[in-house]
């Protein structure tokens, strides 16, 4: 389980595919601290740690994952948000964030406000991914507040420390964002389809 509070970005060094498999190499300030199988989020995906060599460290993707995410759009030399699994007697800075992402969305639009930024997304119409005013969602792995919600849109607002330590700073219009719902939404509206069938 996840937060949604990055910890720091990661390079992409290295893409392989092997199979269906993609294997990524990344060089991050964390690798010091990982061991192999240890879990983290890329993006907002969990994804394991298969190998260490130096500052750099190396997780396995299946195909339906990238098929699911953004990763299959990524790059060498590409920053990625990066968060390790929180323990459990930390604060939960965030929200409840499980490294599985529902689908993708696409930047519509990206607005600087006063030292802020106001960004935009549009997705697919689902009644299993609900969003709520003020309540949270979780874009490329950051925990947001969620603003002005409809049935496929919404914005988030950026203040200067996520604009500058995550990967947003990097995101435009037209670019191919990660998606995870709320998990208590999820829930509830799974709970709706079952008891709308009785």
């Amino acid at each position: 389980m996840f937060t949604g509070i990055i910890e720091t970005l990661a390079k992409v060094t290295q893409i392989e595919n092997e199979g269906s498999n993609y294997h990524l190499s990344l060089q991050s300030s964390l690798t010091p601290e990982l061991k192999i199988d240890q879990s983290l989020a890329h993006n907002g995906v969990c994804l394991t740690v298969v190998a260490i060599e130096g500052d750099t460290y190396t997780v396995t993707a299946i195909e339906e994952t990238m098929q699911r995410s953004n990763l299959a759009s990524l790059k060498v030399g590409d920053g990625v948000n990066l968060e390790r699994a929180m323990i459990a007697n930390a604060r939960l800075d965030g929200h409840i964030v499980q490294g599985h992402v529902d689908t993708t969305g696409t930047c519509k639009s990206v607005k600087e406000v006063d030292g802020s930024w106001y960004y935009t997304f549009t997705y697919q119409a689902n009644p299993n991914h609900i969003l709520v005013d003020k309540g949270s969602v979780c874009i490329n792995g950051v925990s947001l507040t969620v603003i002005n919600p409809s049935a496929d849109e919404f914005s988030v607002a950026i203040i200067p420390y996520t604009y500058q330590h995550t990967n947003f700073n990097a995101i435009q219009a037209g670019d191919t964002i990660n998606l995870e719902f709320d998990i208590i939404g999820k829930y509830i509206a799974k709970y709706a389809q079952v008891y709308a069938k009785r």
